[in-house]
């Protein structure tokens, strides 16, 4: 595999110090270029994150001394000296819809971690085991934006990865009706301890968005690609609710399922057992070796002993049972930072790679 250089727009805050770590020794990935806000360029990045490393290792050294360039005004230094581009920026969403598209306007792809772009009809929002085939419509949105090179890949919102790859499998057995509960970590706020005393011995039973999210992106992803655009699902239905619960990291979802054709229980574990995606085939360097694991203990899968599965990457999932309601429900859970963020991320823009749709060319 060929050597890509990469950047990364808005490496100061929490999911861009993730990246930061995941591309530090990574074997196709060189960090080349970090650019965050104005009031950071020209700053070492180990001055810049001072204070508010979240990380749970220490700032990797090829970050220390580089310098921050700004992720606004110098969109054309950074396109020219880098492959590719993640994207963790905190901005409004018009600003973020505007800055990932002059990005790729200068012919520099943007794999981002942001939500701007999910609802853009020729953006694929890619879980890579789940729908890589949605990669197919990225001619289309180069020929909209006018680029050789440049376009848009996005990653799906960190709590629906949670349960999503789980149902997945499933879908074959035709799921009429989910409900699903999810308990998500303060670091999908961007948040530790520390920085958000409150949460300690607490719980928010409101996530701006969130349900929202959790109800309508899953219908992308298990959408198809027709006439240039990504078209929803009609369904499942889904309703969802979403906590936000006293833990570092780990997005634990409840749900409940109802199918047409109602599989047994042992049918529902060996198609979580079996299950491989595109990412596996390829074998790509930071896919699980397993996508998904069941646990058949009755209290797992937890957050403080099953989110690092296979580096964070892996997805677990347990206590599947007979509902009355429903047909069935279980408990899942996955890295809210690593799979569900900027994991997931680099996870994609290996595909993209893997795939050919990123060329090396500097």
């Amino acid at each position: 595999m060929h050597e890509y250089k990469v950047g990364i727009i808005g490496a100061t805050g929490m999911v861009g110090q993730r990246f930061v770590t995941l591309l530090a020794n990574h074997p196709w990935f060189r960090l080349t270029v970090l650019a965050a806000s104005p009031r950071s360029a020209g700053k070492r990045y180990e001055e810049a994150v001072a204070g508010r490393w979240a990380m749970d290792v220490p700032i990797p050294e090829v970050a220390k001394d580089m310098v921050l360039l700004s992720a606004q005004d110098d969109v054309e230094t950074i396109a020219s000296q880098v492959d590719f581009v993640f994207s963790a920026v905190d901005m409004s969403k018009d600003a973020i819809q505007a800055l990932e598209e002059e990005y790729a306007r200068h012919e520099c792809p943007v794999v981002s971690n942001n939500s701007a772009h999910r609802w853009t009809p020729d953006v694929p929002m890619v879980i890579p085991e789940v729908n890589p085939q949605h990669l197919e419509v990225i001619p289309a949105q180069k020929q909209r934006l006018g680029t050789q090179r440049g376009f848009i890949a996005v990653k799906s919102n960190c709590s629906i990865q949670s349960y999503v790859p789980a149902l997945t499998p499933l879908l074959g057995y035709g799921i009429e009706k989910i409900l699903v509960c999810t308990y998500q970590a303060i670091s999908g706020a961007g948040k530790t301890f520390e920085t958000w005393p409150e949460m300690v011995d607490n719980l928010i039973p409101y996530i701006g968005g969130e349900e929202e999210k959790s109800e309508q992106e899953p219908l992308k992803v298990w959408g198809r690609v027709e006439n240039g655009v990504i078209v929803n699902a009609d369904a499942p239905a889904i309703t969802a609710q979403c906590l936000r619960v006293p833990v570092s990291n780990g997005h634990t979802a409840a749900v409940f399922v109802t199918f047409k054709n109602k599989p047994t229980e042992e049918q529902m574990k060996e198609a979580w057992r079996t299950y491989q995606g595109r990412a596996q085939a390829l074998k790509l360097p930071t896919a699980p070796q397993q996508f998904l694991h069941y646990f058949e203990e009755p209290d797992r899968p937890q957050a403080k002993l099953d989110r690092e599965l296979e580096g964070g990457m892996a997805v677990s999932v347990g206590r599947l049972r007979p509902d009355t309601q429903y047909d069935y429900k279980f408990v899942s859970l996955s890295h809210n930072t690593l799979r569900g963020a900027a994991g997931g991320a680099v996870l994609l823009a290996e595909l993209l790679c893997a795939e050919g749709y990123i060329e090396p060319v500097r």
